[in-house]
């Protein structure tokens, strides 16, 4: 077996390419790293030069469309500051890819992990998470708020 370190890149098709370039530069912050106009395709760098990449790849208008998941990694004072910052972006925070608009961060106790998703103009869920520090509680089911669980973890202490 070849031990694997990390994921180097994902892709994901948009229907329009422009929107999708000024989205993930603006809006998630990421590094535009290149283009390639005859192939219709744009690739981001992911924390940092050569760390992670993530390539778009224009479908142009084709009928097929795919609803992808992507999760970035981010500290968790940026995963709490998300909720604000996408909002003045206009965009929705939300408690998973379809799940309910959120004012803060959801927790997955099996994890244990911050997270706040969202989505792309093509409809593909986002995710900024954050693992946190805390002992994992796979014995509750769901998510809830941080703030819950930030109570919840202090009263066990």
């Amino acid at each position: 077996m070849i031990p694997v370190s990390g994921l180097y890149e994902s892709h994901l098709t948009v229907g329009d390419l422009e929107k999708s370039i000024a989205f993930y530069r603006d809006i998630v912050g990421l590094e535009l790293a290149h283009t390639v106009p005859k192939r219709h395709a744009a690739f981001f760098w992911i924390g940092g030069k050569e760390r992670s990449m993530l390539g778009l790849w224009s479908i142009h208008s084709s009928p097929i469309r795919l609803r992808l998941h992507i999760a970035f990694s981010a500290t968790l004072e940026d995963v709490i500051r998300s909720v604000e910052v996408l909002r003045a972006k206009g965009v929705t925070p939300r408690a998973g890819g379809s799940g309910p608009e959120i004012d803060e961060p959801i927790v997955f106790p099996w994890m244990p992990a911050a997270s706040v998703y969202f989505n792309d103009p093509d409809g593909h869920s986002l995710e900024y998470i954050s693992i946190l520090p805390d002992t994992p509680r796979p014995d509750l089911t769901g998510t809830m708020k941080l703030s819950e669980w930030r109570r919840m973890a202090r009263s066990e202490q």
